[in-house]
């Protein structure tokens, strides 16, 4: 016999020791269906229960029937592959779970009259009433705190990446790593330390200030690491030229990097918008409209959830009030992520392929 025949046959015995394609998904469903069994035979209530016995019989299912079919080998790769899908399931879950939560009981009063109203005269336990007030309160103090911390951190970032060096660069470094581990309540104590030093009231401006310090260190990281990313040949190019270094950032690092720069201050604007603690300490809340961020008390949406929530003494007014502000809230910063992931794809750089 030759050694092409040979050679044929024992590919052809290797291919035919392989399960289907289709084979996970077998696994998968006999695992649910004998942890079903399992649970109900033993009078288990807890569905978790059930999903994680499934998962045990799951992995150890792919093991045995991976390596009576396609050797132990094999059989390794399949249980690594399938932790993964457990794993994957496991942080999807719940996050499933409080998405679906919430809309079910988000949609009970959340219509135009709930977002174009505000609370006023409504008491916490009395149906009606909106969160408009705190929907203004929202905007404009996530927004100022923007203006403030969003250059500040990409100035930040671009001094550590194009002109850092020595103990300063390192000092900076070390704050800023310090700054986005600290608990937002410590921001908020700062601002209010400085508030009653000079005998001030609660204000929406004194709430975005402690938000900028929240979101001064997420620019700085995420443009940091957008700013490394851009080649050094396009710097060396530029400088070659004859152009200033400061026009070179300008003109060639900042628009290649641009992309990543707005999707990381999307996202700390994200991170910022369901802050309570400082909002809490500093800007007090307020039933009525205030569009003036610099003088009186003013609502967000955060702390509009915490105080329904709070106050509601059992009330399903006010519980329907605050889910249906939970559903709005992250209806805003899903919106966030989807744009952020849209100016990123859009302001990628082209690959010619």
């Amino acid at each position: 016999m030759s050694s092409a025949t040979v050679t044929a046959k024992r590919s052809g015995s290797l291919r035919s020791a392989s399960l289907p394609k289709w084979s996970p998904w077998a696994i998968a469903a006999g695992s649910v269906a004998v942890a079903v069994g399992i649970g109900l035979a033993a009078g288990m209530s807890n569905r978790v229960e059930w999903g994680l016995i499934a998962a045990i019989l799951f992995i150890l299912g792919t093991y045995v029937i991976a390596a009576r079919v396609e050797g132990r080998r094999q059989a390794k790769d399949r249980v690594a592959t399938a932790l993964v899908c457990v794993a994957f399931l496991l942080a999807v879950i719940p996050l499933v779970s409080l998405i679906w939560t919430t809309v079910k009981r988000g949609v009970k009063v959340l219509d135009v009259y709930f977002l174009t109203h505000s609370m006023g005269v409504v008491a916490d336990s009395e149906p009606g009433g909106g969160i408009y007030h705190a929907i203004i309160g929202s905007l404009e103090q996530v927004g100022l705190a923007t203006l403030i911390g969003a250059p500040i951190g990409v100035l930040t970032a671009i001094y550590l990446v194009e002109y850092g060096r020595g103990s300063l660069a390192r000092a900076v470094t070390f704050f800023v790593d310090v700054m986005t581990g600290i608990p937002s309540i410590v921001a908020g104590l700062f601002i209010l330390s400085l508030m009653l030093m000079f005998e001030m009231q609660p204000f929406g401006f004194a709430g975005s200030l402690a938000l900028a310090i929240l979101m001064m260190p997420v620019v700085v990281r995420s443009t940091e690491e957008m700013l490394k990313l851009v080649p050094n040949e396009l710097r060396e190019a530029s400088l070659a030229l004859g152009v200033p270094k400061w026009r070179t950032i300008l003109k060639v690092v900042l628009p290649t990097s641009l992309g990543g720069i707005i999707t990381g201050i999307m996202l700390a604007i994200a991170r910022i918008a369901g802050e309570t603690a400082p909002i809490l300490l500093l800007v007090w809340g307020n039933s009525f409209i205030n569009n003036n961020p610099f003088s009186g008390a003013q609502q967000a949406l955060p702390l509009y959830i915490y105080q329904q929530y709070a106050n509601s003494s059992g009330s399903t007014a006010a519980y329907d009030r605050a889910w249906a502000a939970s559903l709005t809230l992250i209806a805003f910063v899903m919106i966030l992520n989807l744009v952020a992931r849209g100016i990123a794809r859009w302001k990628a750089p082209k690959t010619g392929r």
